[in-house]
């Protein structure tokens, strides 16, 4: 009889320890790769919002303002300095250190207009580069190649207007291309039309108001970026839009350190079990083990035989764990990404470090049990009988 015989038919006869030691390493490996996958599930899905978030750094005109206050009341600032971004000055950004990490660089002039009779707010845009700096639009119609006009959704529904009416835009007709669908920012208050026609509207050739610029990697370095955008348009203030992402990262990277301080204290409590179902395994098998030494079974075979026991059960939890982990993150990331985004996605390398976890936990946790039984003196074990 091989020893592997002998550990299968000792786990069938102590179904009950076997199965206590297996639901303990289970438990642990399930909740580890739950916390693990959904925390990594999480910060995936938050850099691919990044990279979908269009602009990420703004390019607005340099001002100064002296601010005034009297009897501890402020009332106010009065500007004595305001810069104006040359159209010109953009392509500069070209020239910067970092400028393969730039993807996209829209100009905006901002303006109001009379449209109908009605005082509204314009921006002059380039529509080639709306689907890197606008990407959550969707636009009932089509995009104007020249002349024309898309309109946030308040504006149009203001208006009463849809796509292919007609409207006059300080005395200028215009047909409406397309509607944005609601988006719930201030894009739903504006009429956007390309650059150029917005600039002869305003009578402001060669000037815009605003740039945003789009990076659109992962690891792209923002605040050097926008160091070096400030130094090739001194007349600018630059300034990055990461206090959203910022602020979610901060709070997910608190989550991953609580989730490893819970893998390592479940690991613990794991390891705990196994050592004390062990043990109690070795004192309930004192008899047969001193038969064994009596056979000539050497202390190297008892202590394998035990290892051997305690190494199929943690693999089996080490298997079972990660599916169980990874179908229940499945479900669980749903409630954390509010429906839809982040996805779980099979990773063969941590199934393979899950089963490996399992495997060196339960081993450790039972050298000490599988040693004492190597030490038990045959004669000792036999006047049990």
């Amino acid at each position: 009889m091989t020893l592997k015989n002998i550990a299968v038919e000792n786990l069938r006869r102590r179904k009950g320890r076997a199965f206590f030691v297996l639901i303990g390493l289970l438990i642990s490996a399930t909740t580890i790769v739950i916390l693990i996958s959904l925390v990594h599930a999480m910060k995936e899905d938050i850099n691919h919002k990044l990279e979908l978030y269009g602009a990420n750094i703004l390019i607005l005109p340099k001002t100064e303002s002296l601010s005034f206050s009297y009897g501890g009341l402020t009332l106010g600032g009065v500007p004595f300095y305001a810069a104006e971004i040359k159209e010109e000055d953009i392509n500069k950004i070209k020239q910067i250190k970092n400028a393969a990490n730039v993807a996209a660089v829209g100009p905006i002039l901002l303006g109001p207009v009379v449209v109908n009779g009605h005082r509204l707010h314009m921006a002059g845009v380039d529509f080639r580069l709306l689907s890197i700096l606008r990407p959550w639009w969707n636009i009932k119609g089509e995009i104007p190649p020249e002349k024309g006009a898309i309109l946030g959704h308040d504006v149009a529904r203001f208006l009463n207007l849809t796509p292919g009416d007609r409207f006059l835009i300080n005395k200028q007709k215009l047909e409406v291309k397309g509607v944005i669908e609601k988006t719930g920012s201030q894009d739903d208050g504006l009429i956007f039309v390309p650059l150029p026609l917005a600039q002869e509207i305003l009578g402001k050739k060669g000037h815009i108001s605003m740039a945003e610029v789009a990076a659109l990697c992962t690891g792209c370095p923002i605040p050097e970026m926008v160091r070096q955008i400030g130094e090739a348009i001194p007349g600018a203030n630059v300034m990055a839009i990461e206090q959203v992402v910022k602020g979610r990262m901060e709070t997910l990277n608190h989550f991953e350190r609580f989730s490893y301080g819970i893998s390592v204290l479940v690991l613990v409590i794991g390891s705990l079990m196994v050592l004390v179902t062990m043990m109690g395994s070795v004192k309930e098998r004192t008899v047969e083990i001193g038969i064994l030494s009596a056979m000539g079974f050497r202390k190297s075979h008892i202590i394998k035989t035990i290892l051997l026991e305690s190494g199929m059960i943690s693999g089996m939890a080490g298997i079972m764990g990660y599916g169980t982990g990874f179908l229940a993150t499945k479900i669980i990331v749903h409630f954390f990404s509010g429906g839809h985004g982040a996805q779980v996605l099979f990773n063969p390398f941590f199934a393979i470090g899950t089963l490996l976890l399992s495997l060196t936990v339960g081993l450790i946790a039972s050298t000490y049990p599988a040693i004492m039984a190597s030490r038990l003196d045959p004669n000792e074990a036999l006047r049990a009988l």
